[in-house]
């Protein structure tokens, strides 16, 4: 098929690549023509594995472009994808969609055949009559412009695998016409055995905002065990694998840690529980809300142990390295970093830090240019007072502790996300804590 992708960022720019991988003729559209010359050179502007090498495959093939030019995109797809950015609206609670209406806006009026518009934002109960009604009014096509609402599910380090490979697909469609341009698109994923989910617009809708808001609950809820093991002198860690062998748990995505963050758990929590209050379903408000306020107080809870880990030094003046800056492993994307805010409360409190990240430190120094930052692993310790491990980077599980040891002032390890064995640490003559789990 002839497959545009509107929005090219962390959403948009894997989808583009991945639908060529897939065989379709790819046009990506965004606004801001230096990304898109880098694009079209067949350069990533995001880190995501496995994205550069197809990125690259498919611009060189000529199957991938990119342009500006939405005339151009309007032209030339009989699908198009809108995978523009829906932030926390200015109330706090709810999605802000100008960028959607705003795609449409200019989208629409070009739109002279029949084609398909398929929604992958996150988005609010009603957007996709509401999207169908603009686009139809402003397209010449009228009536044959079709509006689909396919949520995606991407998780930032697996964007590429997710895309080729998901768990599954949801399309909101209104009509025949709408189903079978989502069944052509994805024809070889549904080919492979995934399944789909065909369904009206508002159950699409609520799918995304319920699965990422189930994942919110399941870290607020091991974390406030983790707070409980603390004051009970308990290990969590050993709780996550006596829950998680009850298949109707599990244990993935139950790592105590300082919460969730990205540029998605966050507002996806916050706005479906805003959602439930507009739709008066008051106790389900209550309990996600619960789980909102125990995120937002893990900075609070990470700070406290790191204080208590510098017994013999006060925290003004402390230096303090901190291992990540990414909201996540996999990926160099920063908004709503747990790290970046735990580094932030560290420095209000007069700590004197410095961040590591293998991938990250590029673009948290854009967005926190007060700290001091390093791309080398070894580096980052020298004359630190204490190590604290934000982001459970494969690089800081696979440090080598023994040839680490020398390099602060002491070989101090907070871990705040359980992710270290700590016996080998120990060993090297590191002092390590981990929240949860008692100190030994």
């Amino acid at each position: 098929m002839r497959v545009s992708v509107i929005g090219c960022g962390h959403l948009g720019i894997p989808h583009a690549a991945a639908m060529a991988e897939l065989g379709h003729e790819v046009i990506g559209v965004d606004v801001d023509q230096a990304k898109v010359d880098r694009l079209n050179a067949g350069e990533c502007p995001i880190y995501e594995i496995g994205l550069p090498e197809l990125l690259a495959r498919h611009t060189a093939s000529g199957r991938l472009r990119f342009t500006t030019d939405i005339r151009e995109a309007a032209g030339f797809a009989e699908l198009h994808f809108i995978g523009v950015g829906t932030p926390i609206a200015a109330d706090g609670r709810s999605y802000d969609t100008a960028q959607i209406y705003g795609a449409i806006r200019q989208l629409a009026p070009h739109l002279t055949q029949a084609c398909t518009i398929v929604g992958k934002s996150t988005v609010t109960v009603g957007t996709t009559n509401q999207v169908t009604a603009l686009a139809q009014r402003l397209a010449p096509a009228g009536q044959s412009v079709d509006v689909v609402w396919n949520p995606e599910f991407l998780r930032e380090g697996h964007a590429v695998e997710d895309t080729l490979r998901p768990d599954r697909l949801i399309a909101g469609v209104t009509t025949v016409e709408g189903e079978k341009a989502i069944r052509a698109v994805y024809a070889g994923i549904i080919d492979a055995g995934v399944p789909i989910f065909v369904t009206d617009p508002q159950t699409a809708e609520l799918a995304k905002g319920a699965a990422n808001t189930f994942l919110g609950l399941k870290i607020s809820y091991i974390n406030a065990v983790a707070d409980m093991c603390q004051a009970a002198g308990g290990d969590v860690s050993q709780i996550v694998d006596i829950l998680g062998i009850d298949p109707r748990i599990g244990a993935e995505g139950m790592r105590p840690g300082i919460g969730y963050g990205g540029g998605c758990l966050p507002k996806d929590v916050c706005a479906f529980t805003a959602s439930a209050q507009q739709l008066g379903a008051d106790n389900a408000a209550a309990l996600l809300r619960a789980a909102e306020v125990i995120n937002e107080h893990r900075t609070d809870v990470a700070l406290g142990l790191i204080t208590r880990a510098l017994s013999d030094h006060p925290i003004k003046g402390a230096r303090v390295t901190v291992w990540g800056a990414a909201f996540k492993p996999g990926t160099n994307d920063v908004r709503e970093s747990p790290a970046l805010a735990l580094a932030q409360a560290l420095q209000q409190v007069g700590a004197i830090v410095t961040i590591h990240d293998p991938q990250a430190v590029a673009t948290a120094m854009i967005r926190n240019p007060e700290f001091d930052y390093t791309d080398d692993l070894p580096d980052s310790l020298a004359s630190a007072d204490i190590v604290v491990l934000a982001t459970e980077w494969p690089e800081y599980q696979q440090a080598d502790p023994e040839a680490l040891a020398h390099r602060p002032a002491q070989p101090r390890l907070v871990d705040c996300r359980t992710t270290l064995d700590p016996e080998p640490w120990r060993a090297a003559g590191w002092t390590v804590h981990q929240l949860g789990r008692p100190e030994k």
